[in-house]
């Protein structure tokens, strides 16, 4: 005769997947980022992040990681619907620093200052390698950069007239013209890079 085994089934359903909507738009609200600006940083399409905000769906592990870096935060924040207590410093993990990578270029771009001040005033860690150069398009009108070289020596050059720039100098020019930032020297060149939005 078989033995019958009573097995209790349990009546609490899986966890529903987190709204990561509110989240995400509360966080770009914060930062006064318009979809447009979170579209262009994070690398996602607006008509998604537009679905994600309504609830309509949910991101994908990638996509919430790009969201998370274009936001300066961990992705278990963006993936929760509680809202954090506010702590008077806010750290960013060396790792979390957006980076606009151009080593075919060879230069790395750290973005320093915070996506809600971009378009208006903006902050980069600049390193260039040996014969690197970033070489820029003119910006919009009344646009202005301050470079400041913090090792190696640099070259700035706006249309044709350069001026060679030593440690611990600044240089200031109006970036609404074609300009470049060259490393001719042999080792490698860093700087900190001010944009001025006008």
């Amino acid at each position: 005769m078989k033995k019958v085994i009573a097995t209790k089934i349990s009546s609490t359903a899986p966890a529903a997947p987190p709204e990561v909507g509110a989240t995400l738009q509360r966080l770009r609200l914060e930062r006064g980022l318009t979809l447009e600006d979170l579209s262009r940083t994070a690398g996602v399409s607006k008509s998604m992040l537009s679905q994600i905000e309504r609830e309509k769906a949910n991101p994908t592990i990638a996509v919430a990681w790009r969201l998370a870096n274009a936001l300066g935060i961990g992705m278990a924040e963006l993936l929760t619907a509680e809202v954090p207590k506010v702590d008077p410093i806010r750290m960013l993990e060396p790792h979390e620093t957006p980076t606009l990578p151009g080593e075919h270029s060879g230069y790395v771009l750290k973005i320093l200052g915070p996506m809600e001040l971009g378009g208006r005033f903006e902050w980069y860690e600049l390193v260039l390698a040996p014969g690197g150069a970033l070489v820029s398009h003119a910006h919009d009108p009344g646009t202005s950069e301050h470079l400041t070289l913090l090792a190696g020596s640099v070259e700035v050059e706006i249309e044709g007239f350069k001026k060679k720039l030593k440690v611990g100098g600044t240089a200031r020019y109006e970036a609404d013209r074609a300009h470049a930032i060259r490393n001719l020297g042999k080792t490698e060149a860093k700087a900190l890079m001010v944009v001025i939005h006008r």
